[in-house]
């Protein structure tokens, strides 16, 4: 692999000097460690163009930073570029006409024949046309799991989420908490759809956010995965930290046993220098289905009236896909590229795992593509209620989701 600074030198003189070396507002929620490290990959390689990338980081989660980024849109004052996840949160935007059209760029590009799978860049057309750039692979479908905590509970790594629910007696006698979360909504309702994922199966899932079969959303196989989300609340009882990659550290040091939570978890442990396979394990699925959904994370390019800064825009969205790039920001992200045509070199255990189930196909759609971004917040306000309350039973619980499903579009 090329050394970064050759990479980016590279990629300078493949862009050409820019016309107009411009300054260009990016807005994104990539705030922790591994995030930051990630996407200041993305902006050497833009700064290499001679344009400047100005970051504008949102502290917060996506829920947080979403209606800030919607809002300055609708509200005139746009920014140059905005990440946002491919699927479904832009269409409002791309409707009004307030979104760039990239198609010209990704024809010239061959972003349909670099881009796998497909779906993330339908994800990003809308009547034909391209709207966004998609930059990465992200899949909620993992756990991440402490050796260590294991290690001092006496008990043997888990493989699969039964062996789990099993061992959390053993880790809280060792004063451990089972199961680290944030106290966030979109955790919650991220680590419902593993659970519903791996406990249900992907048949299960399809009926109820894909076609909306009301029999299943009451039926006695959706009953079960409300169980053992209910066994879920359970084991994260004592976990009272407020960010996801707050819960991550509690398993990075040992202080709790294991966290579901997307493969953006890696850059965490890559900070903390921890090896996947010896400081901690990851089960995509559960250890129970063996299978990602293809979520992630694209940029969009809000319409203004300054040639310059549509230059610079141009600019970014094709620098974005490059390979270099890609391994650059996928590397530190501890998500997978989108071209499937790029060496990553030696990867860790839990990306070859990723890598592994991307090139048989064992993929799904992200709950963003099949739902809209009003049902997905209904639906973690559910959860999160269901989550902060010991009393609300399963069987409430279960009616209630179902009756969001009957009314999504």
């Amino acid at each position: 692999m090329k050394p970064i600074t050759g990479i980016l030198a590279a990629t300078a003189l493949a862009s050409g000097t820019a016309a107009f070396a411009t300054d260009l507002e990016v807005t994104h929620w990539w705030t922790s460690g591994g995030e930051a490290a990630a996407v200041a990959e993305f902006a050497k390689a833009f700064d290499a163009t001679g344009n400047q990338w100005v970051d504008g980081a949102i502290a917060g989660s996506g829920n947080t930073a979403r209606p800030i980024i919607v809002s300055r849109i609708l509200g005139g004052d746009p920014m140059g570029a905005t990440q946002l996840n491919h699927g479904r949160q832009a269409e409002e935007l791309i409707e009004a006409g307030l979104m760039m059209d990239l198609t010209e760029i990704a024809e010239a590009e061959g972003w349909k024949d670099i881009v796998n799978p497909s779906t993330l860049l339908d994800g990003c057309t809308v009547d034909g046309k391209i709207y966004c750039a998609p930059v990465n692979i992200h899949s909620w479908q993992w756990m991440w799991l402490s050796n260590k905590a294991f290690e001092d509970a006496g008990v043997p790594v888990p493989t699969n989420w039964t062996e789990f629910v099993e061992a959390a007696p053993a880790l809280e006698a060792a004063g451990k908490i089972p199961l680290a979360m944030g106290q966030q909504p979109w955790q919650q309702g991220g680590a419902f759809n593993v659970i519903l994922t791996a406990v249900g199966g992907i048949e299960l899932i399809d009926k109820i956010q894909g076609q909306k079969d009301m029999d299943a959303a009451m039926g006695p196989e959706f009953a079960e995965v409300w169980t053992a989300f209910a066994k879920a609340r359970d084991m994260a009882a004592k976990s009272t930290v407020q960010d996801w990659n707050q819960a991550t550290n509690l398993v990075i040091t040992g202080q709790a046993g294991g966290q579901i939570m997307g493969d953006w978890a890696q850059g965490e442990f890559q900070v903390a220098e921890q090896t996947a396979g010896e400081d901690y394990t990851c089960l995509p699925g559960l250890g129970l289905e063996a299978i990602l959904d293809t979520g992630g994370d694209a940029f969009y390019f809000p319409v203004n009236d300054d040639p310059e800064i549509t230059a610079a825009q141009k600019e970014l969205a094709a620098l974005l896909l490059k390979p270099e790039v890609q391994v650059a920001f996928n590397s530190k992200k501890g998500s997978m590229p989108v071209r499937g045509d790029v060496d990553l070199g030696t990867v860790n255990a839990c990306m070859k795992k990723g890598l592994d189930l991307l090139a048989a196909g064992n993929i799904m759609p992200s709950r963003e593509q099949v739902l809209t971004q009003d049902t997905i917040n209904e639906i973690n306000d559910l959860l999160t209620e269901f989550w902060a309350d010991p009393s609300y039973s399963p069987e409430d619980a279960q009616k209630a989701y179902a009756d969001i499903i009957s009314r999504a579009e």
